[in-house]
């Protein structure tokens, strides 16, 4: 890996891109190598713009906040700095570039030994670090310049205050859990001191006697915030248009407005909940009834879909068993399958009418859930520990996926790299049978282009893929919006197009983390762009309820408990307008426009849900009124009624769609 261009990288999407301009901060950014202060293995996450695990409940905080919060100690090359909380010794690095002298506190021994063996190696020699209580300060060394405390406290400590030399600046996580906010202070007097409000963050907590204790959790639990946000909620509980239920006429009607739309794409918070698929459903009839809409594309592997189109349309082959591997339920589930005996019901009435059917189509032309199915039966034979790494990996594939210990679990070994080849050799195999097999029926022009498509960028997706990272999912992503282009070039000029998928895919990546943090994009922002004027995209979301998940990649269904939105987020200001159904017309009023285009967190639950690491594996921050047209919300949800596998005796072909 060439870490000097991967850390320039870093600089300018992570740190430049989101507003940081010191050229202190940027230069030093780029001077130290953030993977000497990872654990070996780790290098490849070394650049990500997110927190990771280096041990004792501890984290290196994400570029973005290491760097914002140096920016904000507004340091001089005179300066005398103090770290609290040494950690890996990253930050203490950086602001030994810029600063005269580091001192730095940690509390764990093990941590400040092994960051003062980095900074002998580097030949950092103006860091001194010392085991202690960060929240008494280092007393012998003060007065400082500025103090740097990258762990949460309850409060502010008296003991930096009084550290703090005449304009010195103290910067430093206050509140509890999820409210922290980042403060800085300002000594203006021998008693006085300047306070300003820099924004809410995430860190582990300050342990010490002017802090919390040490029994305090790693992650405090947030109670409900008693404060409603006025303007907002009162704005959303004024423009909302409410509906009784999904079954009701006036619901679909709602969506007449995305009517002369040639692209809708309908998203979904959560792989699992009943709601949003009912909600879909009722939608595309609509559209299809009034408005249409001819075909049905979904987040879903190219040959099992050819398998339902094919059964829709009165031509099921020998051998069908689509969805037939993780995750099942999600489209094999009593909700979805209501809807395909709606479409092969509407297809009967059409051909008795001489009109054209409805198609049904899956944009992952990979065969994504399949391929990793092959990585992971060949690695379990080879290496079960290989494999397990394999596994944790694929959990981690999400956008908004930034919890540390998932990416500790997930340290790439010499057996796995050693794996490479015959891997692809075999994913690579596996997608030419699953092709040829989709190209069984009459639709074999359609079929046999898109297999040549997808067999000319194979062997690179699947390289990407077994690594995973933003290059996997921008790849996936770009070749879905191909895949929506090509049916509506191959369908001509009338085609219009109903798109089923996650709200990450389907909402527009540009403003959101996805982009400024990952460099990431996304199927809603390249449908906008390529199809200007006549996309529409509509996000669903919940704010508790039950959700049908795993826990794990490869993992069984499970019922899971969701918890409530957390109190900054974008749900917890639709659950607080006070109104448990509605649509959102994010275009019909220019206040509620303005007063969601500020960014908060949005939670996003894929096939995998880890509640107990909520915040930090589900939500990512958002511009909900910029990354959506319309907004469908639903308060309280319940899961999806996974269907059971046929009784022994018969098949897919006797039972299809899906047992029923």
């Amino acid at each position: 890996m060439d870490m000097t261009r991967i850390r320039d990288h870093m600089v300018e999407h992570h740190v430049v891109r989101r507003g940081i301009r010191d050229r202190g901060v940027t230069r030093a950014m780029r001077m130290v190598p953030r993977e000497k202060f990872v654990d070996p293995g780790f290098e490849e996450f070394a650049y990500e713009d997110a927190p990771l695990s280096i041990g004792e409940g501890q984290t290196i905080s994400q570029p973005f906040i290491v760097a914002l919060m140096i920016e904000k100690a507004d340091l001089y090359a005179g300066d005398k700095v103090l770290e609290v909380g040494t950690g890996s010794g990253y930050a203490s690095a950086l602001i030994s570039r810029i600063a005269r002298h580091v001192y730095s506190i940690e509390r764990h021994e093990r941590l400040a030994l092994q960051a003062r063996e980095r900074f002998e190696k580097l030949g950092y020699r103006n860091i001194d670090v010392r085991v202690g209580d960060g929240s008494k300060g280092w007393a012998k060394a003060a007065p400082f310049d500025a103090i740097v405390v990258s762990a949460g406290a309850p409060e502010v400590p008296v003991a930096l205050k009084e550290q703090l030399d005449l304009g010195g600046r103290l910067i430093i996580p206050v509140g509890r859990g999820d409210e922290q906010r980042l403060k800085r202070i300002t000594r203006t007097g021998a008693a006085t001191f300047e306070e300003e409000d820099l924004g809410g963050v995430f860190f582990v907590p300050l342990i010490g006697e002017d802090a919390w204790t040490a029994a305090h959790p790693m992650y405090t639990a947030t109670a409900p915030s008693s404060r409603m946000e006025e303007t907002p909620c009162k704005l959303i509980a004024a423009v909302a248009e409410e509906f009784p239920s999904v079954d009701d006429r006036s619901f679909a009607a709602l969506f007449d407005r995305f009517g002369e739309s040639r692209i809708v794409l309908l998203g979904e918070s959560t792989h699992g909940t009943a709601e949003f698929y009912e909600a879909r459903a009722a939608i595309s009839r609509h559209l299809i009834k009034h408005h249409g809409f001819n075909m049905v594309a979904v987040e879903a592997d190219w040959p099992d879909a050819a398998a339902v189109d094919r059964w829709i349309n009165g031509q099921m082959s020998k051998g069908d068993q689509p969805f037939s591997r993780f995750p099942r339920w999600m489209w094999r589930n009593r909700e979805f399958s209501q809807f395909l005996g709606w479409l092969k019901g509407d297809n009967e009435r059409r051909k008795a009418l001489r009109d054209d059917p409805i198609r049904f189509y899956g944009l992952d032309l990979y065969n994504m859930s399949g391929s990793i199915r092959s990585v992971l039966d060949y690695l379990e034979k080879v290496s079960p520990e290989t494999a397990s790494i394999a596994r944790e990996r694929y959990g981690c594939l999400s956008p908004w996926q930034s919890d540390p210990a998932t990416y500790g679990r997930a340290v790439l070994t010499d057996a796995y790299r050693s794996c490479e080849e015959a891997v692809l050799k075999q994913c690579t195999e596996l997608l030419s049978r699953s092709l040829d097999d989709a190209a069984s029926d009459g639709h074999d022009f359609l079929n046999a282009s898109q297999s040549a498509r997808l067999l000319a960028a194979a062997e690179r997706y699947y390289r990407v893929m077994y690594y995973g990272g933003s290059q996997a999912w921008n790849l996936r992503d770009t070749y879905m919006a191909d895949t929506v282009e090509h049916l509506l070039d191959f369908h001509g000029p009338t085609a219009k197009v109903i798109i089923w998928a996650h709200n990450s895919h389907i909402g527009d990546a540009r403003y959101t983390d996805m982009a400024t943090a990952r460099d990431e994009l996304n199927l809603g922002q390249l449908c906008r762009q390529r199809f200007d004027g006549l996309t529409s995209l509509i996000g669903l979301g919940t704010h508790s309820g039950e959700v049908i998940a795993a826990s794990d990649w490869d993992g069984q269904a499970e019922k899971k408990q969701v918890n409530p939105s957390l109190p900054q987020s974008y749900e917890r200001l639709c659950h607080d307008s006070g109104k448990p159904r509605f649509l959102l017309d994010l275009a019909a009023d220019e206040e509620l426009h303005a007063s969601l285009v500020e960014q908060r967190l949005q939670r996003f639950i894929g096939v995998i849900y880890r509640p107990e690491t909520e915040r930090m594996s589900h939500y990512m921050s958002t511009s909900l009124s910029r990354q959506y047209d319309a907004f469908l919300w639903f308060d309280e949800t319940r899961p999806l009624s996974p269907l059971t596998a046929p009784e022994p005796g018969t098949s897919d072909q006797e039972t299809f769609p899906f047992g029923l």
